[in-house]
């Protein structure tokens, strides 16, 4: 007799949903081993190589609410689809470019591609299912989105020893799924027909609550830590200081990420024993000590203790926040209001690789990772004054 669980693991959409997922960390995570190969090849400084970050994460801090309105009241493929061609292409001809600036353009228009991916994803699993099935597919999902955020980094390193340029061809990747998407993906869309203004006080009600600020601060601050201490500096740091080659980096980095795989597929496990807020101070408090740790490290192999201590807090944050949020979304709005949570991540992380950046400035590279702890201990304090009465969606797995 086929499972629950075993049913939606066969489940067609599903596989596209996680598709999507893949191809929306692509744009960072796999570049992140290069970055030390990229300073030194286009002569540009280390802060400076933030700016791939930064441009790329930009056009969803404008567009990202936009698409969910669109998406809304177009539609999910026809926002979906032309979001995926234009990342495969315009990521994918970077691979071609040797010119920093040019490399920036074409990198601003493949975040315009991805703006929509991160949001309309979790989206999607909220439109197809409900309950303990929706609780169960985002903590899927939170896997997929791990394993490729561990994989991406090794293959990105691997492909980085031939040359800085290469991990940008795996852009190219996004075009035949945004074709898959159009003539696989069976979803139901949105009929809204209520007029524009109507919808959008709507909307901005179903998000004006203490509770969802709460969360969105939890996002923004993840998102900051994640983008500006460890997907920027924590690779020039094991580069610059340590000499590791680019596929070393990408091994590490990978550790981060299998331990958030395996701790977000026990999401359901860890729910029952902790109350829900309690889950999102641990997973703050873990971030806090692997940033404390960082700076202290003296030899190579001794990182995979903090790399592991931040992928078991992205384990439990990811699909705690998510679940949270798609229950607090009615139906007919859930686009804009995950796509206005996909904005504040956007935030996060455009300004995450700045702040990091700044705090560099001043007080090295051990700052970058002092100013990460400090952002977690504030999300620990904001965590207990904001998410109080919330149900706990994950009892339900």
């Amino acid at each position: 007799m086929t499972t629950e669980r075993e049913k939606l693991l066969r489940d067609p959409n599903l596989h596209v949903i996680f598709g999507i997922t893949l191809v929306a960390v692509m744009g960072v995570a796999v570049l992140a081993p290069a970055f030390p190969k990229i300073v030194n090849e286009l002569g540009i400084s280390t802060r400076q190589v933030g700016l791939l970050i930064t441009v790329f994460t930009l056009p969803g801090v404008f567009l990202t609410p936009v698409l969910g309105v669109l998406a809304d009241r177009l539609g999910r493929k026809r926002i979906l689809v032309p979001a995926l061609l234009l990342f495969g292409l315009a990521g994918g001809m970077c691979t071609f470019v040797r010119h920093f600036h040019l490399l920036l353009l074409l990198r601003f228009f493949q975040g315009v591609g991805a703006a929509s991916l991160g949001s309309l994803n979790v989206t999607i699993i909220g439109d197809l299912y409900e309950g303990r099935l929706r609780a169960r597919a985002l903590g899927y999902n939170a896997s997929v989105l791990s394993l490729g955020t561990a994989s991406y980094p090794a293959v990105g390193g691997g492909l980085a020893m031939l040359g800085w340029y290469y991990p940008f061809a795996l852009s190219f990747l996004a075009i035949p799924l945004g074709l898959f998407v159009l003539y696989r993906l069976n979803n139901p869309e949105p009929k809204s027909e209520e007029v524009l203004l109507a919808y959008m006080r709507s909307a901005w009600r179903s998000v004006r609550h203490i509770r969802v600020a709460g969360l969105f601060a939890a996002g923004l601050i993840t998102f900051i830590i994640l983008y500006g201490s460890y997907l920027t500096f924590f690779p020039l740091l094991l580069g610059h200081s340590f000499g590791a080659p680019p596929y070393l980096i990408g091994l590490i980095m990978s550790s981060m990420s299998l331990t958030t795989a395996l701790t977000a597929s026990q999401a359901g496990r860890l729910a029952r024993g902790f109350k829900k807020r309690s889950l999102l101070q641990i997973s703050f408090s873990l971030y806090t000590l692997s940033l404390l740790i960082i700076p202290q490290v003296q030899a190579l192999w001794l990182f995979l203790l903090p790399a592991v201590l931040f992928g078991a807090a992205q384990g439990i944050n990811i699909p705690a926040v998510q679940t949270m949020l798609t229950e607090q979304a009615p139906a007919k709005y859930r686009a804009a209001f995950m796509s206005l949570y996909g904005l504040i991540l956007r935030l996060g992380q455009t300004c995450g690789p700045l702040i990091m950046g700044g705090a560099f400035h001043f007080w090295q590279m051990k700052g970058a990772f002092y100013a990460g702890a400090g952002f977690a201990l504030a999300a620990i304090l904001i965590m207990s004054l904001t998410i109080k009465e919330l149900p706990n969606p994950l009892d339900a797995n």
